[in-house]
């Protein structure tokens, strides 16, 4: 069985972000979503916690129809070093295969430890990023579409939109 890792942080979880989950699961038998940052929330481009970011993917990917017994995901959070996080990652995931990213740092701290890396075909980039979502969010232009409907309801109910704005209301005022 081939498995595999996506990393991310998610914040939030976008179209994108499922478009690569679909593309990843097409290489593989299995899927290790990693919330990357995971001890990270309640920050200008860090808003949502751990534990939001999973239930987002999670009501996202049941939305979608994929099925569970075809992915995992596992929050990892940050290390003092990038060598360190590549340690902490590998210790927290089990054995996988390949790592799917775009990410240059990412890739090379994987390559240099021999896993290897496939590049995630982009859909629509300059729409489907977490910073242009929460940048909607703040200038209040549609963002919901640029999310899976799941993800859009979770934003709602956790109040994302007021906590994203008032990060950044919070960043201005200092």
């Amino acid at each position: 069985m081939k498995v595999g890792v996506f990393v991310g942080r998610f914040q939030p979880f976008h179209n994108g972000h499922l478009s690569a989950v679909r593309y990843a699961l097409t290489k593989v038998d299995y899927l290790y979503i990693v919330v990357g940052s995971s001890q990270r929330s309640h920050e200008r481009d860090n808003p949502f916690t751990a534990g939001e970011r999973i239930a987002m993917i999670k009501e996202a990917l049941e939305e979608d129809n994929i099925r569970a017994s075809r992915w995992m995901i596992i929050p990892v959070p940050d290390a003092d070093s990038h060598s360190v996080w590549v340690a902490t990652l590998k210790s927290s995931v089990p054995k996988f295969d390949v790592v799917f990213s775009n990410d240059s740092l990412t890739i090379r701290v994987f390559k240099e430890e021999g896993i290897k890396v496939l590049p995630i075909p982009y859909t629509n980039r300059k729409e489907y990023s977490a910073t242009n979502v929460r940048t909607r969010i703040l200038e209040r232009k549609n963002w919901e579409s640029l999310v899976p409907t799941a993800v859009a309801r979770l934003v709602e109910q956790l109040d994302g939109v007021g906590r994203v704005r008032s990060m950044i209301e919070r960043d201005v005022t200092r």
